[in-house]
Protein backbone atom coordinates (compact mmCIF):
# COMPACT_ATOMS: atom_id res chain seq x y z
CA UNK A 1 0.00 0.00 0.00
CA UNK A 2 3.20 2.50 0.69
CA UNK A 3 4.65 1.74 -2.43
CA UNK A 4 1.46 1.94 -4.59
CA UNK A 5 1.14 5.46 -2.51
CA UNK A 6 4.45 6.50 -3.10
CA UNK A 7 4.27 6.00 -7.05
CA UNK A 8 1.09 7.89 -7.32
CA UNK A 9 2.96 10.91 -5.44
CA UNK A 10 5.88 10.74 -8.02
CA UNK A 11 3.43 10.62 -10.80
CA UNK A 12 1.74 13.69 -9.96
CA UNK A 13 4.59 15.54 -8.70
CA UNK A 14 6.15 14.46 -12.39
CA UNK A 15 2.75 15.81 -14.12
CA UNK A 16 2.24 18.95 -11.94
CA UNK A 17 6.35 20.24 -13.17
CA UNK A 18 5.68 19.16 -16.62
CA UNK A 19 2.97 21.90 -16.95
CA UNK A 20 5.58 24.67 -15.45
CA UNK A 21 8.20 25.77 -17.25
CA UNK A 22 9.95 27.22 -14.58
CA UNK A 23 11.07 24.38 -13.16
CA UNK A 24 13.49 23.33 -15.47
CA UNK A 25 12.08 19.84 -16.03
CA UNK A 26 10.58 20.47 -20.11
CA UNK A 27 12.84 19.48 -22.71
CA UNK A 28 14.28 22.50 -24.83
CA UNK A 29 11.81 21.83 -27.84
CA UNK A 30 8.93 21.93 -25.82
CA UNK A 31 9.95 25.40 -24.23
CA UNK A 32 10.75 26.95 -27.77
CA UNK A 33 7.60 25.69 -28.67
CA UNK A 34 6.07 27.96 -26.26
CA UNK A 35 8.59 30.82 -26.42
CA UNK A 36 7.29 30.83 -30.23
CA UNK A 37 3.66 30.81 -29.62
CA UNK A 38 4.54 34.14 -27.03
CA UNK A 39 6.44 35.57 -29.72
CA UNK A 40 3.89 34.98 -32.95
CA UNK A 41 3.52 38.02 -34.33
CA UNK A 42 1.71 39.07 -38.12
CA UNK A 43 4.68 39.82 -40.78
CA UNK A 44 3.22 41.35 -43.26
CA UNK A 45 0.54 43.42 -41.62
CA UNK A 46 -1.55 45.15 -44.51
CA UNK A 47 -0.44 49.06 -44.00
CA UNK A 48 -3.48 51.27 -43.25
CA UNK A 49 -3.95 53.38 -46.77
CA UNK A 50 -4.24 57.21 -46.00
CA UNK A 51 -8.41 57.73 -48.01
CA UNK A 52 -9.50 60.78 -47.25
CA UNK A 53 -9.33 64.58 -48.26
CA UNK A 54 -7.32 67.17 -46.38
CA UNK A 55 -7.75 71.10 -46.95
CA UNK A 56 -9.72 70.50 -50.05
CA UNK A 57 -10.99 73.74 -49.71
CA UNK A 58 -7.35 75.06 -50.02
CA UNK A 59 -7.38 77.06 -53.69
CA UNK A 60 -3.47 76.48 -55.19
CA UNK A 61 -2.67 78.33 -58.24
CA UNK A 62 0.99 77.89 -59.72
CA UNK A 63 3.59 80.48 -60.23
CA UNK A 64 3.03 82.39 -63.94
CA UNK A 65 6.90 82.68 -63.95
CA UNK A 66 8.49 79.10 -63.28
CA UNK A 67 10.22 77.64 -66.15
CA UNK A 68 8.96 74.80 -68.40
CA UNK A 69 10.72 71.14 -68.87
CA UNK A 70 9.63 68.45 -72.04
CA UNK A 71 10.09 64.86 -72.45
CA UNK A 72 13.24 65.44 -74.61
CA UNK A 73 16.63 64.37 -73.49
CA UNK A 74 15.44 64.85 -69.58
CA UNK A 75 17.85 63.04 -67.31
CA UNK A 76 16.13 64.07 -64.31
CA UNK A 77 12.95 62.13 -64.97
CA UNK A 78 11.08 65.57 -63.69
CA UNK A 79 8.67 67.04 -66.18
CA UNK A 80 7.80 70.11 -63.93
CA UNK A 81 5.69 72.00 -65.80
CA UNK A 82 4.43 71.33 -69.38
CA UNK A 83 2.96 73.56 -72.00
CA UNK A 84 -0.31 72.50 -73.30
CA UNK A 85 -3.91 74.01 -73.94
CA UNK A 86 -5.27 71.59 -76.61
CA UNK A 87 -9.42 70.75 -76.45
CA UNK A 88 -8.74 67.15 -76.65
CA UNK A 89 -11.28 66.74 -79.38
CA UNK A 90 -9.55 65.23 -82.39
CA UNK A 91 -8.30 62.21 -82.17
CA UNK A 92 -6.27 60.11 -84.76
CA UNK A 93 -4.35 56.98 -84.72
CA UNK A 94 -0.86 55.49 -85.55
CA UNK A 95 -1.76 51.73 -85.66
CA UNK A 96 1.03 48.80 -85.17
CA UNK A 97 0.69 44.98 -84.19
CA UNK A 98 -0.21 44.69 -80.86
CA UNK A 99 1.84 44.22 -77.87
CA UNK A 100 0.67 41.34 -76.09
CA UNK A 101 2.97 42.12 -72.61
CA UNK A 102 1.87 45.83 -72.59
CA UNK A 103 0.20 45.52 -69.21
CA UNK A 104 2.89 44.12 -67.63
CA UNK A 105 5.78 46.35 -68.69
CA UNK A 106 5.67 49.95 -69.22
CA UNK A 107 7.47 50.61 -72.33
CA UNK A 108 7.58 54.91 -73.32
CA UNK A 109 7.18 56.52 -76.22
CA UNK A 110 10.40 58.70 -77.38
CA UNK A 111 10.45 62.09 -78.17
CA UNK A 112 13.53 63.59 -80.21
CA UNK A 113 14.73 67.17 -81.31
CA UNK A 114 14.33 65.56 -84.98
CA UNK A 115 10.29 66.49 -84.44
CA UNK A 116 10.00 62.71 -84.69
CA UNK A 117 8.34 60.14 -82.25
CA UNK A 118 9.87 56.55 -81.68
CA UNK A 119 7.98 53.48 -80.70
CA UNK A 120 7.98 49.94 -81.47
CA UNK A 121 5.42 46.98 -82.63
CA UNK A 122 5.14 43.46 -81.26
CA UNK A 123 7.50 41.64 -83.29
CA UNK A 124 10.51 44.32 -81.97
CA UNK A 125 10.08 46.29 -85.27
CA UNK A 126 11.26 50.49 -84.28
CA UNK A 127 9.06 52.95 -85.79
CA UNK A 128 10.12 56.44 -86.57
CA UNK A 129 7.22 58.96 -87.31
CA UNK A 130 6.82 62.36 -87.24
CA UNK A 131 4.09 64.65 -85.61
CA UNK A 132 1.39 63.91 -88.41
CA UNK A 133 1.72 59.81 -88.22
CA UNK A 134 3.55 59.78 -91.09
CA UNK A 135 6.21 56.85 -90.99
CA UNK A 136 9.75 58.18 -91.41
CA UNK A 137 11.60 54.68 -91.17
CA UNK A 138 11.11 51.28 -89.52
CA UNK A 139 13.99 49.00 -89.04
CA UNK A 140 13.78 44.90 -87.50
CA UNK A 141 17.02 43.74 -86.32
CA UNK A 142 15.40 40.60 -84.92
CA UNK A 143 15.80 36.72 -86.01
CA UNK A 144 12.62 34.80 -86.44
CA UNK A 145 13.40 32.91 -83.68
CA UNK A 146 14.23 36.31 -81.32
CA UNK A 147 10.72 38.06 -82.86
CA UNK A 148 8.53 34.95 -81.25
CA UNK A 149 10.21 36.36 -77.51
CA UNK A 150 8.17 39.43 -78.36
CA UNK A 151 11.00 41.81 -77.23
CA UNK A 152 9.87 45.43 -74.92
CA UNK A 153 12.24 48.15 -75.80
CA UNK A 154 13.44 50.41 -74.37
CA UNK A 155 15.03 53.98 -75.77
CA UNK A 156 17.41 57.15 -75.85
CA UNK A 157 18.71 59.52 -78.10
CA UNK A 158 21.39 61.65 -78.29
CA UNK A 159 19.66 62.92 -81.39
CA UNK A 160 22.33 61.37 -83.53
CA UNK A 161 22.18 57.89 -82.94
CA UNK A 162 19.23 55.69 -80.90
CA UNK A 163 20.27 53.52 -78.22
CA UNK A 164 17.75 50.39 -77.31
CA UNK A 165 18.02 47.89 -74.59
CA UNK A 166 15.94 44.90 -74.42
CA UNK A 167 14.01 42.59 -72.81
CA UNK A 168 15.99 39.35 -74.38
CA UNK A 169 19.24 41.02 -73.40
CA UNK A 170 19.76 42.84 -76.85
CA UNK A 171 21.29 46.03 -77.15
CA UNK A 172 22.41 47.69 -80.27
CA UNK A 173 22.70 51.11 -81.75
CA UNK A 174 20.76 52.90 -84.72
CA UNK A 175 21.37 55.58 -86.86
CA UNK A 176 18.24 57.99 -85.81
CA UNK A 177 18.64 59.35 -89.41
CA UNK A 178 18.23 56.74 -91.45
CA UNK A 179 17.24 53.99 -89.12
CA UNK A 180 20.08 51.22 -90.43
CA UNK A 181 21.82 49.37 -87.57
CA UNK A 182 25.35 50.71 -85.99
CA UNK A 183 26.69 47.88 -83.90
CA UNK A 184 24.60 45.06 -81.95
CA UNK A 185 25.57 43.52 -78.32
CA UNK A 186 24.57 40.53 -75.82
CA UNK A 187 24.30 40.94 -72.63
CA UNK A 188 23.95 38.27 -69.95
CA UNK A 189 20.70 39.28 -68.93
CA UNK A 190 17.89 41.01 -70.34
CA UNK A 191 17.03 44.32 -69.60
CA UNK A 192 14.09 45.94 -67.54
CA UNK A 193 15.08 50.08 -67.23
CA UNK A 194 14.64 53.41 -68.51
CA UNK A 195 17.81 53.96 -70.55
CA UNK A 196 19.92 57.36 -70.13
CA UNK A 197 22.42 58.80 -72.65
CA UNK A 198 25.49 60.73 -71.10
CA UNK A 199 28.21 62.35 -73.27
CA UNK A 200 30.06 59.26 -74.68
CA UNK A 201 27.99 56.84 -72.75
CA UNK A 202 24.44 55.05 -71.46
CA UNK A 203 23.27 53.56 -68.55
CA UNK A 204 20.93 50.83 -68.33
CA UNK A 205 20.10 48.37 -65.56
CA UNK A 206 19.45 44.66 -65.88
CA UNK A 207 17.41 41.55 -64.56
CA UNK A 208 20.46 40.67 -62.11
CA UNK A 209 19.78 44.14 -60.50
CA UNK A 210 23.14 45.77 -61.94
CA UNK A 211 23.47 49.24 -63.40
CA UNK A 212 25.70 48.68 -66.81
CA UNK A 213 28.09 51.40 -68.12
CA UNK A 214 28.46 50.99 -71.92
CA UNK A 215 30.62 52.84 -74.63
CA UNK A 216 28.38 54.74 -77.00
CA UNK A 217 30.96 54.22 -79.22
CA UNK A 218 30.54 50.30 -79.68
CA UNK A 219 28.60 48.77 -76.80
CA UNK A 220 31.57 48.13 -74.86
CA UNK A 221 31.09 47.91 -71.00
CA UNK A 222 33.33 49.95 -69.17
CA UNK A 223 32.05 49.40 -66.04
CA UNK A 224 29.09 47.78 -63.84
CA UNK A 225 27.77 48.02 -60.50
CA UNK A 226 26.36 44.80 -58.57
CA UNK A 227 23.14 45.61 -56.19
CA UNK A 228 21.63 42.09 -54.37
CA UNK A 229 19.22 40.17 -56.76
CA UNK A 230 15.92 39.06 -55.83
CA UNK A 231 14.62 35.50 -55.40
CA UNK A 232 11.94 36.31 -58.65
CA UNK A 233 12.47 38.37 -61.19
CA UNK A 234 10.10 41.53 -61.52
CA UNK A 235 8.99 42.85 -64.80
CA UNK A 236 9.04 46.25 -63.31
CA UNK A 237 10.71 48.63 -65.40
CA UNK A 238 13.26 50.21 -63.04
CA UNK A 239 14.18 53.80 -62.70
CA UNK A 240 17.54 55.96 -63.31
CA UNK A 241 18.71 59.64 -63.48
CA UNK A 242 22.04 61.25 -63.64
CA UNK A 243 22.55 64.56 -61.90
CA UNK A 244 26.08 66.16 -60.69
CA UNK A 245 27.94 63.21 -62.27
CA UNK A 246 26.25 60.93 -60.67
CA UNK A 247 24.03 57.55 -61.64
CA UNK A 248 21.36 57.04 -59.31
CA UNK A 249 19.09 54.17 -59.75
CA UNK A 250 16.92 51.72 -57.80
CA UNK A 251 16.54 48.17 -57.80
CA UNK A 252 13.66 45.50 -57.52
CA UNK A 253 14.40 45.38 -53.80
CA UNK A 254 13.70 49.27 -53.33
CA UNK A 255 17.60 50.19 -52.82
CA UNK A 256 18.54 53.54 -54.10
CA UNK A 257 22.31 53.88 -54.98
CA UNK A 258 24.06 56.44 -56.14
CA UNK A 259 27.64 55.80 -58.74
CA UNK A 260 30.29 58.17 -59.51
CA UNK A 261 29.61 58.35 -63.14
CA UNK A 262 33.17 58.15 -64.34
CA UNK A 263 34.41 55.39 -61.99
CA UNK A 264 31.26 53.37 -61.43
CA UNK A 265 32.29 53.52 -57.62
CA UNK A 266 29.58 53.66 -55.04
CA UNK A 267 28.71 57.04 -53.38
CA UNK A 268 25.99 55.52 -51.29
CA UNK A 269 23.05 53.69 -50.78
CA UNK A 270 19.60 53.78 -48.75
CA UNK A 271 17.64 50.78 -48.33
CA UNK A 272 13.84 51.38 -47.92
CA UNK A 273 12.44 48.16 -47.45
CA UNK A 274 12.83 45.81 -44.72
CA UNK A 275 14.39 42.11 -45.23
CA UNK A 276 10.45 40.91 -44.81
CA UNK A 277 9.61 42.87 -48.24
CA UNK A 278 12.93 41.22 -49.46
CA UNK A 279 11.35 38.22 -49.70
CA UNK A 280 8.02 39.31 -51.44
CA UNK A 281 9.72 41.80 -53.77
CA UNK A 282 8.03 40.61 -56.89
CA UNK A 283 4.98 42.74 -55.52
CA UNK A 284 6.76 46.06 -54.40
CA UNK A 285 6.27 48.40 -57.19
CA UNK A 286 8.74 51.92 -56.89
CA UNK A 287 7.76 55.09 -58.98
CA UNK A 288 10.24 56.31 -61.48
CA UNK A 289 12.48 58.52 -59.12
CA UNK A 290 13.27 62.52 -59.93
CA UNK A 291 15.50 64.97 -58.85
CA UNK A 292 14.99 68.69 -58.27
CA UNK A 293 17.48 70.98 -56.29
CA UNK A 294 19.47 68.35 -54.94
CA UNK A 295 16.54 65.81 -53.13
CA UNK A 296 15.37 63.13 -54.85
CA UNK A 297 11.63 62.13 -54.82
CA UNK A 298 10.06 58.75 -55.27
CA UNK A 299 7.30 56.74 -53.70
CA UNK A 300 5.97 52.78 -54.19
CA UNK A 301 2.30 50.78 -53.44
CA UNK A 302 3.37 49.72 -50.52
CA UNK A 303 2.03 53.07 -48.80
CA UNK A 304 5.36 54.92 -48.69
CA UNK A 305 6.68 58.39 -50.15
CA UNK A 306 10.15 59.43 -49.48
CA UNK A 307 12.64 62.69 -50.23
CA UNK A 308 16.18 61.63 -49.77
CA UNK A 309 19.30 64.10 -49.87
CA UNK A 310 20.91 63.37 -53.36
CA UNK A 311 24.36 64.20 -52.16
CA UNK A 312 24.30 62.03 -48.87
CA UNK A 313 21.13 59.19 -49.63
CA UNK A 314 19.75 60.53 -46.19
CA UNK A 315 16.18 59.88 -45.63
CA UNK A 316 14.75 63.27 -45.21
CA UNK A 317 11.17 62.82 -45.16
CA UNK A 318 8.92 59.89 -45.62
CA UNK A 319 4.80 60.41 -46.13
CA UNK A 320 2.09 57.70 -45.95
CA UNK A 321 1.33 57.70 -49.62
CA UNK A 322 0.20 54.88 -51.50
CA UNK A 323 1.60 55.44 -55.54
CA UNK A 324 3.62 53.82 -58.00
CA UNK A 325 3.37 56.81 -60.34
CA UNK A 326 6.59 59.20 -61.33
CA UNK A 327 5.63 62.35 -58.80
CA UNK A 328 6.35 65.94 -60.60
CA UNK A 329 8.20 68.80 -58.62
CA UNK A 330 6.72 72.33 -59.35
CA UNK A 331 7.24 75.51 -57.85
CA UNK A 332 8.23 73.83 -54.19
CA UNK A 333 5.52 71.51 -54.21
CA UNK A 334 5.54 67.84 -54.99
CA UNK A 335 2.86 65.98 -57.01
CA UNK A 336 1.44 62.52 -56.65
CA UNK A 337 -1.82 60.53 -57.49
CA UNK A 338 -2.08 57.51 -55.12
CA UNK A 339 -3.75 54.11 -56.14
CA UNK A 340 -6.89 55.02 -54.47
CA UNK A 341 -7.67 57.93 -57.12
CA UNK A 342 -6.46 60.97 -54.44
CA UNK A 343 -4.39 63.97 -55.99
CA UNK A 344 -2.19 65.02 -53.04
CA UNK A 345 -0.09 68.13 -53.01
CA UNK A 346 3.09 67.21 -50.81
CA UNK A 347 5.35 70.80 -49.50
CA UNK A 348 8.78 69.57 -50.69
CA UNK A 349 11.00 71.18 -47.55
CA UNK A 350 9.04 68.64 -45.00
CA UNK A 351 6.71 65.57 -46.47
CA UNK A 352 3.52 67.89 -44.71
CA UNK A 353 0.74 66.92 -47.28
CA UNK A 354 -0.75 70.47 -48.25
CA UNK A 355 -3.89 69.52 -50.08
CA UNK A 356 -5.26 65.75 -50.89
CA UNK A 357 -8.92 65.64 -53.24
CA UNK A 358 -10.91 62.90 -53.96
CA UNK A 359 -9.93 63.07 -58.37
CA UNK A 360 -12.77 59.52 -58.47
CA UNK A 361 -15.85 61.22 -57.35
CA UNK A 362 -17.47 61.58 -60.81
CA UNK A 363 -16.88 57.54 -61.47
CA UNK A 364 -19.29 55.42 -60.67
CA UNK A 365 -18.60 53.59 -56.98
CA UNK A 366 -19.11 49.99 -58.60
CA UNK A 367 -16.59 50.38 -60.95
CA UNK A 368 -14.00 52.37 -59.05
CA UNK A 369 -12.81 48.80 -57.50
CA UNK A 370 -10.64 48.22 -60.48
CA UNK A 371 -9.88 51.33 -62.11
CA UNK A 372 -6.26 52.50 -61.57
CA UNK A 373 -4.24 55.62 -62.56
CA UNK A 374 -1.61 54.99 -65.02
CA UNK A 375 0.91 58.41 -65.10
CA UNK A 376 -0.37 62.15 -65.23
CA UNK A 377 1.45 65.37 -66.64
CA UNK A 378 0.70 68.81 -65.13
CA UNK A 379 0.47 72.04 -67.09
CA UNK A 380 0.13 75.82 -65.86
CA UNK A 381 -3.56 75.21 -65.25
CA UNK A 382 -4.54 71.48 -65.32
CA UNK A 383 -3.95 67.94 -64.65
CA UNK A 384 -4.18 65.06 -66.84
CA UNK A 385 -4.60 61.55 -65.38
CA UNK A 386 -4.34 58.61 -68.08
CA UNK A 387 -6.02 55.77 -66.07
CA UNK A 388 -5.90 51.64 -66.83
CA UNK A 389 -9.71 51.70 -67.89
CA UNK A 390 -8.69 53.67 -70.85
CA UNK A 391 -9.82 57.58 -69.50
CA UNK A 392 -8.53 60.90 -68.82
CA UNK A 393 -9.65 63.06 -66.25
CA UNK A 394 -8.72 66.53 -66.13
CA UNK A 395 -8.60 67.89 -63.01
CA UNK A 396 -8.27 71.42 -62.03
CA UNK A 397 -4.98 72.57 -59.74
CA UNK A 398 -6.67 75.10 -58.12
CA UNK A 399 -9.17 73.60 -56.51
CA UNK A 400 -8.09 69.75 -56.90
CA UNK A 401 -11.00 68.89 -58.73
CA UNK A 402 -12.02 66.28 -61.88
CA UNK A 403 -13.55 68.91 -64.56
CA UNK A 404 -14.02 65.98 -66.91
CA UNK A 405 -13.56 62.58 -68.11
CA UNK A 406 -12.66 61.60 -71.66
CA UNK A 407 -12.99 58.52 -72.74
CA UNK A 408 -10.06 57.64 -74.79
CA UNK A 409 -10.17 53.61 -75.26
CA UNK A 410 -11.76 50.28 -73.00
CA UNK A 411 -8.04 49.25 -71.85
CA UNK A 412 -5.21 50.48 -70.48
CA UNK A 413 -3.29 53.59 -71.53
CA UNK A 414 0.05 55.00 -71.12
CA UNK A 415 0.72 58.36 -69.03
CA UNK A 416 0.42 61.33 -71.57
CA UNK A 417 3.27 63.07 -73.73
CA UNK A 418 3.32 66.51 -75.04
CA UNK A 419 4.64 67.38 -78.02
CA UNK A 420 4.37 70.62 -80.16
CA UNK A 421 1.06 71.64 -78.25
CA UNK A 422 -0.21 68.09 -78.95
CA UNK A 423 -1.23 64.71 -76.73
CA UNK A 424 -0.16 61.71 -77.31
CA UNK A 425 -1.07 58.08 -75.57
CA UNK A 426 0.13 55.01 -76.09
CA UNK A 427 -1.89 51.70 -76.09
CA UNK A 428 -1.34 48.15 -76.41
CA UNK A 429 -1.63 48.52 -80.82
CA UNK A 430 -1.40 52.23 -81.35
CA UNK A 431 -0.47 55.73 -80.53
CA UNK A 432 -2.94 57.91 -80.63
CA UNK A 433 -2.34 61.83 -81.05
CA UNK A 434 -5.42 64.30 -79.60
CA UNK A 435 -5.72 68.24 -80.15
Amino acid sequence: MNKIFYFLFIFLFISNCSLDTKTGLWSKEEKLKTENKVKEKKIFEEKKVYEKEFNKQLKIKLNNNIKEKNFINNLTNNNYIINFNGSLKKVSKYKFSKIDQFNFFQPELLITKKNSLIFFDDKGTILNFNQNSKLIWKNNIYSKSEKKNNPILYFATNNQMLIVADTIAKYYAINLINGELIWSKKNMAPFNSQVEIYKDKFFVVDYENILRCFSLKDGTEIWNFKTEKSFIKSQQKLSLIISNNRVIFVNTLGDISSINIKTGSLLWQTPTQSSAIYENSFSLKNSDIIVENNNIYFSNNNNEFFSLDERTGTIRWKQKLNSNLRPTYVDGLVFTVTLEGYLAIIDSRNGNLVRMTNIFDKIKNHKKKNIKPEGFIVTKENIYLSLNNGRLIIIDILTGKALDVIKIDNEKISRPYIFNNDMFIVKDNAILKLN
